[in-house]
């Protein structure tokens, strides 16, 4: 028989579980709670559980995020770097012209962004460990992204932020043209 004899003057009591998923907004532990009742494995809920908190707390996971995992399958330790990739555009010959004389790549701007790699972790982990398909996985975020009302960012005039930024990078030493992507719907994007 278990006895819990805490020494601290705040008590909580240990949770028991078979499954369990923990995470910092209710809405995301119940979606990967979800995945776990419908035959998912661990690997389905932290992926249900993440993809849920970019439309539930967007400030601490967001589709433009990046991810790292260490994971045991039950025989191997694997590790998973998804802390994003350069643009297929960084050459060598691209820094050597944008800046002449500089040994190393810029640390802020735009030319020191990579590319996300957030999503393309949980299709990798889906693939390879999951046992539910991507799009089962993923439903309870969309779920809450289109029946919940969670549309993520609203943005009121979205061409007049596209031509803003397209005016402010016209008028520097950058791209000249750039692609803006509004979510009016965060549930269709995932």
């Amino acid at each position: 028989m278990f006895t819990y004899n805490s020494t601290y003057l705040s008590e909580r009591l240990p949770v028991f579980a078979r499954n369990a998923v923990a995470t910092s907004h209710p809405l995301a532990a119940q979606a990967g709670l979800r995945v776990l009742q419908q035959g998912g494995n661990a690997v389905d809920a932290a992926v249900a559980a993440g993809a849920a908190m970019t439309i539930c707390e967007p400030v601490s996971n967001g589709l433009g995020s990046d991810a790292f995992c260490i994971l045991w399958d039950g025989q191997q330790l694997h590790g998973l770097n998804a802390s994003g990739r350069a643009p297929a555009a960084w050459t060598s010959g691209y820094f050597e012209g944008k800046y002449p004389g500089s040994v190393n790549p810029p640390k802020r701007g735009m030319d020191a962004v990579t590319v996300p790699g957030a999503v393309g972790a949980w299709v990798q982990l889906n693939q390879r460990f999951g046992r539910l398909p991507l799009g089962d996985v993923l439903a309870p975020a969309i779920h809450y992204a289109e029946a919940l009302g969670c549309k993520g960012i609203r943005v009121e005039h979205p061409d007049e932020l596209a031509d803003a930024y397209r005016t402010a990078l016209a008028n520097r030493d950058g791209p000249t043209l750039i692609d803006v992507v509004v979510t009016r719907d965060a549930g269709k994007m995932l």
